[in-house]
């Protein structure tokens, strides 16, 4: 009697459903906590937060969620003890080609050492602050989703 039960296949379809919908949330949370941290929380002067509450909005998100969002990034919610910084890293590919990394991050330290370990495995190393940078102007963004093979667990946005 294999396969007859409907709560079993509405738990699994639900739980497939929340988990998207969960990356989702926190994906556009970061961006509305990073972009009150650094233009401040009032979205008529922060272009930055305006755009990403209305993704969050597009994308269905509680106004409860954007608040908490906005209040952590502001720092006026609690104890803020994850909080999120972009960090810009440097360094130098296979070849000598110059790479530029801006990443959003919780922990310095991991990510830097995570870097430092992809660019080792993959024939660059990782530069100084401003080794590469002199040579980039920002004309585009290209974003990486998924999962990598160095990453395993974390995910890279």
């Amino acid at each position: 009697m294999a396969g007859h039960s409907k709560w079993a296949n509405i738990k699994r379809q639900k739980a497939r459903v929340d988990a998207v919908k969960g990356k989702t949330f926190a994906k556009m949370s970061r961006a509305i906590i990073v972009a009150a941290r650094t233009g401040g929380a009032d979205p008529n002067a922060n272009f930055q937060l305006r755009t990403a509450i209305d993704k969050a909005k597009a994308s269905g998100i509680p106004n409860d969620n954007i608040d908490r969002a906005i209040a952590k990034g502001s720092g006026t919610f609690g104890a803020d003890d994850n909080s999120l910084e972009e960090i810009r890293y440097e360094g130098y590919g296979p070849g000598g080609v110059a790479i530029l990394i801006e990443a959003l991050t919780d922990n310095r330290n991991r990510t830097a050492a995570d870097l430092r370990a992809a660019f080792g495995k993959n024939g660059g190393n990782l530069g100084e602050t401003g080794c590469v940078g002199w040579m980039f102007d920002q004309k585009g963004v290209v974003a990486v989703k998924g999962k990598t093979k160095l990453q395993g667990k974390r995910e890279i946005f």
